[in-house]
């Protein structure tokens, strides 16, 4: 069948709603991911206005190529790659179809990698990306986009393929979203390191079931040291809810709750405990977002919360708190809006309608809210 995306037209064969692409024997497009495909072309066009050196652009795992060919739409020089035969001759046709230069090629995307250098590198494989991790940052100049779909071992709900695959401990709570993407960008950061590069988020998010972050790098080995510091632990009260950080690749849980005294103490790390994005990018970003895209409205009011959110690890879910304190929840923005006239930071978060962050303890959120 034919589907249009932003300013293209593809032929995608096996589409199927909730399917993932390169799941199952066949080349499949996933409807669910446009809001991902239209993000990462705004963030395309936004990345060649902040270094316009970045030209040319790998589209890992190709599947129906439409990542790859609305890429090249964006005006990067794109190359493709599958394991599939068919899914790189789909590829082709799609780029034909759309008068637009482009390669596709029947390779391994670690093979390829470690034999060319691009300035943009997508990963958007069907469960981890972990496996292809070390070729893309070993081998990519400016850009590492990369999306996760395994969010049960992200989030700790699988806490055991967590650890093995991402080499941290995840624990499953009320922002189970946002210690997901905490803990991939622990995993990339770290990676990133090894080959003396900084990885720097400079837009992340997380939508459905899926993670996504763009991981702008600093081939400077000083610049990989500061963003490993940026890595650390959170401590997790069960009981209360309260939760503390602390950044440094070692572990200093308390032994109880100084809120209320309980032993039930989480320990999640070591994840990623810096910014998940540059709020100045994000507005450019949701700039280069246009009407032609089918999740325009979506995108740009993702944009919007996510160039406010207050830069602080951890979220709060207010009918997980409301629902503690044996309370009806209030609207969002009333809620909100309270902690601010009582003096504190606080502002939305993306990850959820009731997702919001502040410097507020958990005693003074309770105070500041009550009715």
């Amino acid at each position: 069948m034919d589907v249009r995306e932003g300013e293209i037209a593809v032929e995608v064969p096996g589409a199927r709603d909730g399917a993932s692409e390169g799941a199952g024997d066949d080349v499949f497009y996933n409807p669910t991911q446009e809001l991902n495909r239209d993000v990462t072309v705004a963030v395309l066009r936004a990345y060649r206005e902040r270094e316009p050196r970045a030209e040319t652009y790998l589209d890992a795992m190709a599947a129906s190529g439409i990542r790859g060919v609305r890429a090249a739409a964006a005006g990067f020089d794109v190359t493709c790659a599958d394991v599939e035969e068919e899914a790189v001759e789909l590829a082709r046709r799609n780029f034909d179809r759309n008068d637009l230069p482009g390669e596709a090629v029947l390779r391994d995307a670690n093979a390829l990698m470690h034999d060319s250098v691009f300035d943009v590198v997508d990963l958007d494989p069907f469960g981890t990306p972990v496996p292809f991790a070390d070729a893309a940052f070993a081998n990519t100049r400016d850009l590492v986009c990369v999306t996760a779909t395994d969010t049960a071992p992200l989030c700790g709900a699988h806490q055991k393929s967590g650890i093995r695959k991402y080499g941290c401990v995840p624990q499953n709570t009320d922002y189970h979203s946002e210690m997901g993407l905490r803990v991939l960008l622990s995993a990339m950061v770290r990676t990133a390191a090894r080959y003396d590069k900084a990885a720097v988020p400079i837009l992340s998010h997380v939508t459905r079931h899926y993670a996504r972050t763009y991981l702008e790098l600093d081939a400077r080995a000083t610049k990989a040291d500061e963003a490993v510091e940026n890595l650390g632990h959170v401590y997790h009260c069960e009981d209360c809810l309260a939760r503390d950080h602390e950044f440094g690749l070692v572990a200093h849980p308390p032994e109880e709750c100084s809120v209320c005294g309980s032993g039930r103490l989480l320990v999640a790390g070591p994840i990623w405990l810096g910014p998940v994005c540059d709020p100045d990018f994000a507005r450019e970003v949701r700039g280069r977002v246009t009407e032609e895209m089918g999740s325009e409205r979506r995108a740009k009011e993702m944009l919007d919360t996510l160039a406010g959110e207050l830069d602080r690890p951890t979220h709060y879910d207010q009918h997980r708190l409301c629902k503690q304190w044996g309370r009806s929840a209030s609207a969002m923005d009333e809620f909100v809006g309270r902690l601010r006239e009582a003096g504190f930071e606080a502002t939305r978060a993306h990850y959820s309608g009731t997702a919001f962050k502040t410097d507020a303890s958990i005693a003074e959120m309770r105070e500041a809210t009550a009715e």
